[in-house]
C-alpha cells in the first residue's frame, strides 16, 4: 500500500476514534452521528469498521456505538453466550430492550 494512504488512513482512524473517546458512560451515539462528529460525514460504514477492529485490550468505549435505529449491531458473545456489547451497556446503566436502546432516553447529543 502506498505510504500516503497509510498515513491518511491512519488519521482517520485516530479522527474517529477521538469521538468515540468521547460518549459520556451511560450514552450512545449512531456510527452515523460519530462519522460526523469525526468529520466524515457518510462514513458511517468506516466507523463501524474501525471498530469492528479495535484492538480487544482498546480502552476506547467501542460498545456505546449503536445503529441509527438504536440497535446492537455487534454479535461478540462472551464465556456465557452474552452478547459483549449488550452486557456492557447494561452494565452503565443504559437499558437495552432485546437488541434495542431507546434513542431519545441515551443518545449522547442526540440534536446532533
Amino acid at each position: 500500500m502506498p505510504e500516503h494512504f497509510k498515513t491518511s488512513s491512519d488519521e482517520l482512524a485516530r479522527q474517529i476514534l477521538q469521538v468515540v473517546a468521547l460518549i459520556p458512560y451511560g450514552k450512545v451515539a449512531s456510527y452515523g452521528q460519530i462519522a460526523k462528529m469525526a468529520g466524515l460525514p457518510k462514513h458511517a460504514r468506516l466507523v463501524g469498521y474501525m471498530l469492528k477492529h479495535l484492538d480487544q485490550e482498546s480502552e476506547i468505549p467501542w460498545y456505546r456505538v449503536i445503529n441509527s435505529q438504536g440497535k446492537i449491531s455487534l454479535s461478540k458473545l462472551n464465556d456465557h453466550g452474552e452478547n459483549i456489547q449488550r452486557v456492557k451497556l447494561l452494565a452503565e446503566g443504559v437499558m437495552v430492550t432485546g437488541d434495542k436502546i431507546n434513542l431519545k432516553q441515551f443518545q449522547w447529543m442526540n440534536n446532533f
